[in-house]
């Protein structure tokens, strides 16, 4: 593990020269993401969700995301972000907690959402920016460095637009956040609009029709980081789906055969 793998972390966040963070659900993803380039992963709470056979969404308890945490930072040396959700908790303080507890468990940083469980809602706007303080706040009274990344989710989760996201954003980023992200902008204008009217990194997340961008719009467009949420995990059920349709409904085993070669797999996470 790099001493400091939250300096490693935030060094990366570069607007207009964005790295793409990994999102994997294991070590195997872990170290097959390392051995293929990757400089930084990330956890995903939905792909971590359906390992344990649940929904996303307010289903993971702290204890376990903080223990699967650890399994994907002790994978490799690359540092590793937290798909925290909400921090766990409606309280400042909860949020707080969730941060020193993020570090002791070797992240390089979290992201807390502004989004309530289970009803979905949006905390009101003085209190998801005061979550964030009391976060960014313990963040900053850590030894080491660590990026606190905070999420305005209304724009996916339809609860607000993209006016009330950028405002979000803005007391966000007053109350001490490192990198700001609204999940899925109606348009790339939008993400413009986020990067132009904020003043910290801003993550973009490649899913939907972000998926047609290429890393050098992404780039024009301002942004620091490019995150795969749980697209990357939602590819592996999509062909786990397709193999057990074909096989179990019209008898075909054809999908099958084009798999990654097993001495290929092990020698990537090896």
């Amino acid at each position: 593990m790099t001493h400091d793998p939250g300096s490693v972390f935030r060094a990366l966040h570069v607007p207009g020269d964005p790295f793409i963070l990994v999102n994997v659900w294991d070590a195997g993803t872990a170290r097959m993401a390392a051995a293929m380039g990757a400089k930084a992963l990330a956890t995903s709470s939905a792909a971590h969700a359906f390992t344990l056979g649940r929904p996303d969404g307010g289903t993971l308890t702290r204890d376990e995301a903080l223990t699967h945490a650890q399994d994907i930072v002790a994978a490799t040396d690359l540092p590793v972000n937290g798909d925290f959700e909400n921090g766990f908790g409606d309280d400042p303080d909860t949020c707080a907690e969730t941060v020193r507890l993020a570090a002791e468990a070797g992240l390089a940083g979290i992201g807390i959402e502004d989004t309530m469980f289970p009803s979905g809602a949006p905390y009101p706007a003085d209190l998801a920016a005061e979550r964030i303080r009391a976060a960014a706040a313990a963040a900053r009274a850590l030894p080491r460095d660590f990026v606190l990344t905070a999420r305005a989710d209304g724009i996916l989760t339809g609860t607000y637009g993209i006016d009330e996201a950028i405002t979000r954003l803005q007391a966000t980023e007053a109350a001490g956040a490192d990198c700001l992200y609204a999940p899925m902008p109606k348009s790339p204008e939008d993400l413009r609009r986020i990067v132009a009217e904020t003043g910290k990194p801003v993550n973009a997340l490649a899913a939907g029709p972000y998926t047609k961008l290429e890393d050098q719009t992404f780039a024009a467009l301002g942004v620091a980081r490019i995150s795969l949420g749980s697209a990357l995990a939602r590819a592996a059920h999509k062909t786990v789906h397709d193999a057990l349709a074909d096989m179990l409904g019209t008898g075909l085993f054809d999908r099958l055969g084009h798999v990654l070669p097993g001495a290929d797999a092990d020698k990537l996470i090896s």
